[in-house]
């Protein structure tokens, strides 16, 4: 039996090939000290596991409706409809066994083969993947890196609009890089669109996990809401990665078509987990509170640590799990050529696990900086001090 030629075409999320690398090393009984992966090693909020439990001991373990049972479809609408301002329905909500599925869904409903869809490159593999599954051709743009932080590559954006892109799929708050759009450059890309007639998925997976401030969103600037599908998750906010579940929020007519594959790939989100959403969404903001607390303080930790390092450069990301490193000038400093061989050396020797920039994306023409990603997410503050304190020593070791 052959496997199908269009597998080939499928990527994958590389963080979790670092994972299963790391596991192996573990098994040999060396201490791993988890950077590479977005997993949150933080208890879900009780007040969504309570929910969860009275749901199944009520019963709701059989078929729900494929778009998400209703209470909890008008919950989220009013949550995410409320906190950028605008104003959503029921119609405007599919339930999802987690933000993922949004990508497939709308490309798979809305992209024509040989469609030229824009994508962030370094941004999350699987729109990548899955733009080009699907048979789309997958534009990407980039950051270009300045004192202030990571800005889009408009120039990049603007190539793909002229070979006729009408679909932009966008991550403020950005997994890997970790950078946000001021005010200024969301108007800007907003204006692209609207001005070119496209249409923008808006992967808002950490439009909850902001520091400091309030969170901005394109769907809330005029003109865009009818021309943004959000890709909400539970797994950011509530610490729900493992539970899988989150919503795509956006125009009713792109809402029917991710629905009707729902029918096709799953039948529904799964019943029960419906119910322990809408009681994270009910809680008090204290639970989740206390969850990006932690986060803060081992970003803050990290921050501090890498610009500690010669040849080192980390800007402090606003919202997320992620620093994003600059590692130029320390791939010189410890005789390095190659991020990869940089990553599995350090790994190897020192037990620090971590994902290198080309594990997000085939790495753009114009690019002559080397970067790598650190999860915080995963690891507690004792072991984080623990393990930069391995990194930094290695490093000296190494150091010409």
């Amino acid at each position: 039996m052959n496997v199908a030629k269009r597998m080939d075409l499928l990527g994958s999320e590389t963080a979790f090939a670092v994972s299963a690398e790391a596991a192996k090393l573990a098994e040999t009984g060396m201490k791993i000290y988890p950077f590479h992966l977005g997993d949150i090693n933080l208890p879900t909020p009780i007040s969504v596991i309570n929910g969860a439990e009275e749901a199944i001991r009520s019963g709701k373990t059989g078929y729900c409706p494929a778009p998400g049972i209703p209470e909890l479809r008008i919950a989220l609408a009013k949550d995410v409809g409320d906190s950028r301002g605008i104003k959503y329905g029921i119609e405007n909500v599919s339930i999802q066994p987690g933000g993922k599925p949004s990508i497939g869904k709308y490309i798979a409903a809305m992209m024509e083969k040989g469609d030229v869809v824009l994508y962030p490159n370094p941004g999350y593999p699987i729109y990548e993947s899955q733009i080009e599954f699907y048979e789309g051709i997958a534009h990407p743009y980039g950051y270009l890196d300045n004192s202030s932080g990571l800005e889009l590559d408009f120039s990049a954006i603007e190539k793909g609009i002229k070979k006729g892109a009408k679909h932009i799929f966008y991550n403020n708050y950005n997994n890997p890089t970790g950078a946000s759009s001021s005010e200024e450059e969301m108007a800007k890309l907003a204006d692209l669109v609207i001005k070119n007639d496209m249409f923008l998925i808006s992967d808002d997976a950490y439009f909850d996990t902001l520091f400091e401030g309030t969170p901005r969103s394109i769907a809330s600037l005029p003109g865009m809401k009818e021309r943004t599908l959000t890709m909400y998750t539970f797994s950011k906010k509530f610490a729900m990665t493992g539970w899988r579940l989150g919503g795509a929020i956006g125009p009713s007519k792109i809402i029917d078509q991710i629905t009707r594959l729902n029918v096709n790939m799953e039948s529904c989100t799964t019943h029960f987990i419906q119910y322990g959403g809408i009681a994270g969404l009910e809680a008090s903001k204290k639970e989740t509170q206390d969850i990006l607390d932690k986060l803060r303080v081992r970003r803050d930790m990290l921050v501090k640590t890498m610009n500690g390092i010669e040849g080192v450069e980390a800007h402090s990301p606003e919202a997320g799990f992620y620093v994003f490193p600059k590692i130029t000038k320390l791939m010189e400093r410890t005789g390095f050529g190659d991020v990869e061989e940089f990553r599995k050396a350090v790994l190897n020797d020192t037990g620090v696990s971590f994902c290198g920039r080309h594990h997000f994306g085939r790495p753009l023409d114009n690019e002559s900086d080397s970067y790598i990603r650190l999860a915080f997410s995963g690891i507690g503050k004792d072991d984080l001090k623990e393990g930069m304190g391995l990194f930094q020593n290695w490093i000296e070791a190494r150091a010409k």
